[in-house]
This record gives C-alpha cells, sequence and structure tokens, in this order.
C-alpha cells in the first residue's frame, strides 16, 4: 500500500503588513529587512482568527482538489505551535468544522518541521492500513507569539495555513524517503514559554539550520535511490533567504532549482512548506511525476527531509 498525494490547499489572511508599515512601529526599515531576510511583507490574522479558522480553508481546497468528499476524511494531522486550545486540539476543531464524521484527529508540535513531520506520520498510517485518506495540515497565527516591540524577530512571521491530502494506493508511493532528526539540548535557541512571547538566538540558528538541512538532504536524496540531479525542485522552509541561499550552495542546486515565496509571507512555520509547495506547482515549477525535496528546521530543535515523487 503507498499514499498518493491527492490535493493541495492554502490559505493566508487578507491582511497584508509591509515593511514600510513595521516603519511606523519600531526603528527599521525596508532596506534593513529585505537585506537581511529577503522578506518584504507578510499576512496578519486578525485578533479573533484561531488556527482552525485558516486550516478550515485551506483544508476545504485540499480535498475539493482531491476529487473525494469530507466524510472520506479518515484522519487529521494538524502541525501547529499556535493551536486553538490546550485541549480540545486545534485538529479535532477542525474535523467538526469539515463537518467530518468521527476521524482520527490529533495535534502535535515540531514548529516549522510540522509538516514534513505530518507527512511522515500520514505515510505511516497509510502504509500500515490504518487509514486511507490522511488530512495533513500546516496552521499558524504566530502573530500571537511575536514581541512587537523586537524587531528581531517580528519581522520575520507572518500567518498562514497549508493542506494536503495522502490517499491509500496500490501503487507505488509519492513518498520516496524521510528522514527526521531533533536535539532538545538546543531548545534555547529558538522557544517560547508558555505565557510568554517568542525568542530567538539568530545567529547560532542561522548554523544549526543550514548544516541540520544539508545533511537530512543527502540522507533522504540516497535513502530515496536517485541521483541529485533528478532534484527538480527543491522546497525547503521559509525562514530567512540568506539559510535558503547557503543550503543551496552547501547542497550545489542553482538558486532556480530551490523554490521561494518569502518575500510575500514571511516564517510562516509549520504552514511554509505547503503554501511553497501550493504556490510552486501553479507557478508551473513542477508537475506531476517529478521529484521534490522537502526540507525544514524549526525550535525543538526539530528537522528533517523528504524525498517524495509529487
Amino acid at each position: 500500500m503507498g499514499s498518493k498525494i491527492t490535493g493541495i490547499g492554502m490559505y493566508v489572511p487578507p491582511r497584508v503588513v509591509t515593511n514600510f508599515d513595521l516603519e511606523k512601529i519600531f526603528e527599521t526599515s525596508d532596506e534593513w529587512i529585505t537585506t537581511r531576510t529577503g522578506i518584504k511583507e507578510r499576512r496578519i490574522a486578525d485578533e479573533w482568527v484561531k488556527a482552525s479558522d485558516l486550516a478550515y480553508e485551506a483544508s476545504k481546497e485540499a480535498i475539493h482538489n482531491a476529487g473525494i468528499s469530507e466524510k472520506d476524511i479518515d484522519l487529521v494531522l494538524v502541525a501547529t505551535s499556535t493551536p486553538d486550545n490546550i485541549f480540545p486540539s486545534t485538529a479535532c476543531i477542525l474535523a467538526d468544522k469539515l463537518g467530518l464524521k468521527n476521524p482520527m484527529a490529533f495535534d502535535f508540535s515540531a514548529a516549522c518541521s510540522g509538516f514534513i513531520y505530518g507527512l511522515t506520520i500520514g505515510d505511516s498510517f497509510i502504509k500500515s492500513g490504518k487509514a486511507k485518506n490522511v488530512l495533513v495540515v500546516g496552521t499558524e497565527v504566530f502573530s500571537k507569539l511575536i514581541d512587537w516591540t523586537d524587531r528581531t524577530t517580528a519581522v520575520l512571521f507572518g500567518d498562514g495555513a497549508g493542506a494536503v491530502v495522502l490517499s491509500a494506493s496500490n501503487e507505488d508511493s509519492d513518498i520516496l524517503s524521510t528522514v527526521m532528526k531533533s536535539d532538545g539540548s538546543y531548545g534555547n535557541l529558538l522557544h517560547c514559554q508558555v505565557g510568554e512571547k517568542l525568542k530567538m538566538h539568530g545567529r547560532e540558528t542561522f548554523k544549526q539550520a543550514v548544516k541540520s538541512m544539508e545533511s537530512t538532504s543527502l540522507k533522504a536524496i540516497q535513502k530515496a535511490g536517485i541521483k541529485k540531479e533528478d532534484i527538480k525542485l527543491v522546497i525547503p522552509h521559509q525562514a530567512n533567504i540568506r539559510i535558503i541561499e547557503a543550503l543551496a550552495e552547501k547542497l550545489e542546486f542553482p538558486l532556480e532549482k530551490v523554490y521561494h515565496n518569502i518575500h510575500r509571507y514571511g516564517n510562516t512555520s509549520a504552514a511554509s512548506i505547503p503554501i511553497a509547495m501550493y504556490e510552486a506547482y501553479k507557478e508551473g515549477k513542477f508537475q506531476r511525476g517529478d521529484y521534490l525535496l522537502l526540507t525544514a528546521f524549526g525550535g525543538g530543535l526539530t528537522w528533517g527531509s523528504i524525498v517524495l515523487r509529487f
């Protein structure tokens, strides 16, 4: 039994906050932000909007594009660091909003690596025969965790959601290899304590991000039994354009084969990769049958890479 990506969707809030808007809040500039991060604007949800609201819109599109109905979903996986509540889970709330009938549903937190962790979990459920149609969602309202007086972190993050449907198939699986890692001893580099705001040690996080994603990417390619030249497109977590460029150099991929949309959305954490996948596909950067490399890094520390045939 293999798993196929049968549908994909995304949603971002309509409110756009540009670098010029941030100039009015604290001492910064469009040039400073763009040069250091590659970000020009980000989407910020209204105060009353929750992670499940964003997830609902992305999920509806993914399910529609999969050509199935909501009642066919038997597992809902939600990767988020900004859940609606401690409990009930955002996954349960989302399942109810979608009108699903008694699916398995749970949240998990792997920060910015959440979506590729979710693909790995969903693929495992399908291959074990425990699920037939899995909704994998990355959804974040990181604007609620940001200290809007701290320009070093406030400029980086945005809100959004991305979703895919994984469906059981008698054909070979789309997910060819996964390599997932974590190291809690580095947790202080990027963290958010309960009731507090996000904190990050940027320079050391940068070094760990590039090194870790390079390592798991190479292992995932080797494990998939293909060559680097076979990869049509690399879709990395959208954290910082400098990290993306450094990773491309380390992996010896030309920049045109490494997708980025960080200038439009900033870092949307667990939603970053599915949003990028959605837009890259719509832009014709890859098509059915192409090999993709997904790679991410986030607080925990967590990181990992997936090679898939879309």
